[in-house]
């Protein structure tokens, strides 16, 4: 027996996200629909109101629904410091922290030739024009610490220190192959505090 088209829109939709294989799909799918559609429709309406609401950060790139976002426009924050991570889920990891008092720039992703992402990918450009406009003295580089993490702020480091920036990275509390997103503030925590000069 063949499911309506409807139910198999839904189904390719949700394999959209990340660790959610045919199956799974399918099985949320069918629980929407069969014991939750409120929650469909729930969903439904939150995704379209993020997604015609939320948008990026004119000055540091994160989500957000206005031109600029809170710590952006946040006089308390020390606009001298900038924390260069891959997403906004790092970001949230950093500050969770609570030692942390700069600004940051998300950069959306991280370098990966051989998936096709380059600079122009991750908003080198805008990156680099918020690290020389005259306010910051340090970038922080929170990149993780995968293959392609690394890489990534080993470009943006040498970029930088080209045009004179001071340029530090985490210290290695954060373990190789980890991401941000899946450590302990309290390993963030010793990592932000001992980041070294690059």
């Amino acid at each position: 027996m063949k499911s309506p088209s409807s139910l198999d829109f839904l189904t390719e939709a949700l394999r959209r996200l990340p660790g959610i294989g045919p199956k799974s799909a399918q099985r949320m799918a069918y629980h929407l629909m069969q014991h939750d559609r409120d929650g469909a429709g729930l969903l439904g309406r939150a995704l379209l109101q993020a997604v015609e609401r939320i948008h990026h950060c004119a000055s540091c790139n994160t989500f957000t629904e206005n031109e600029l976002c809170e710590m952006c426009m946040d006089p308390e924050r020390d606009a001298t410091l900038l924390c260069v991570v891959e997403t906004p889920a790092d970001q949230l990891m950093i500050e969770q922290t609570l030692t942390y008092k700069g600004l940051y720039f998300v950069l959306m992703g991280r370098l990966s030739p051989l998936d096709g992402i380059g600079p122009k990918d991750i908003h080198l450009e805008k990156l680099i024009a918020r690290a020389t406009d005259g306010v910051v003295k340090e970038v922080v580089l929170a990149t993780n610490f995968t293959n392609e993490g690394e890489a990534t702020a080993h470009y943006i480091s040498e970029t930088l220190k080209a045009r004179g920036i001071k340029v530090s990275r985490l210290a290695r509390g954060v373990p190789v192959g980890g991401e941000l997103e899946y450590v302990d503030a309290g390993t963030i925590a010793r990592a932000m505090l001992d980041r070294r000069t690059t």
